[in-house]
C-alpha cells in the first residue's frame, strides 16, 4: 500500500468485508475494527491521556491509555501493544476484555462508527508520552473518572464516555 492510514471494514460479527482509507471511513461513518486500551497500577488507577491539541477531532481532551485502528492481519493484542508504544511511550501484556459497537459523530462531520476490542493491562510506570499524540497523562480511579464525567463531561472524548461505561460495568 502507500503510506495512508486504512481501517478495515467489518460487518456487525467483526468480519473483514474491506479497507478503506481512514479519513473516508470517518466521512462515510462505516463500521470499522478498532481498539481501546486501559492501564491499570497497582494502586487501581488506570491511565488516562489527554489526546494532543493538534489532532483533527477531540483536542485536548482526556480519554483512556491509547486508542488506534488495527492493520490489516494484525491482531487485536498485537495492535494494541503496538499503539501502546507509539503513543505513550511503554509495553504491557494485554488482555482483550470484551467487544462493542457503538457510534460517535463529531462536530467536523466525521463519525466513529466502531466495532471496538476493549483491553486492559498493568504497569507502574509514568508512560514517556509522543507528544505529536498526547498532550498529558494522569492516573484517576474508576469512581474518580466517573464522577468527574459527570461533573465535567466536557473535558472526555465522545467514545471514553461510551467505552467507560461498558468498562465501569465489566469490573464492578
Amino acid at each position: 500500500m502507500d503510506n495512508k492510514e486504512y481501517v478495515i471494514l467489518v460487518d456487525p460479527q467483526d468480519e473483514k468485508v474491506g479497507l478503506m482509507e481512514k479519513i473516508e471511513a470517518h466521512e462515510k461513518a462505516l463500521l470499522h475494527r478498532a481498539f481501546s486500551v486501559f492501564i491499570i497500577n497497582d494502586k487501581d488507577e488506570i491511565l488516562l491521556q489527554q489526546r494532543a491539541l493538534s489532532k483533527y477531532h477531540s483536542p485536548g481532551l482526556w480519554t483512556n491509555t491509547c486508542c488506534s485502528h488495527q492493520r490489516d492481519g494484525e491482531g487485536n493484542v498485537e495492535a494494541g501493544r503496538r499503539r501502546l508504544m507509539e503513543e505513550m511511550g511503554m509495553t504491557a501484556q494485554l488482555k482483550e476484555l470484551f467487544h462493542f459497537i457503538y457510534i460517535a459523530p463529531f462536530d467536523n462531520g466525521l463519525t466513529e462508527h466502531e466495532l471496538d476490542h476493549v483491553m486492559v493491562g498493568y504497569s507502574n510506570e509514568d508512560p514517556i508520552i509522543n507528544p505529536d499524540e498526547v498532550a498529558s497523562f494522569k492516573w484517576m480511579t474508576a469512581n474518580d473518572i466517573k464522577e468527574d464525567m459527570i461533573a465535567q463531561p466536557d473535558l472526555y472524548t465522545a467514545w471514553f464516555k461510551i467505552i467507560f461505561d461498558k468498562y465501569y460495568k465489566h469490573i464492578s
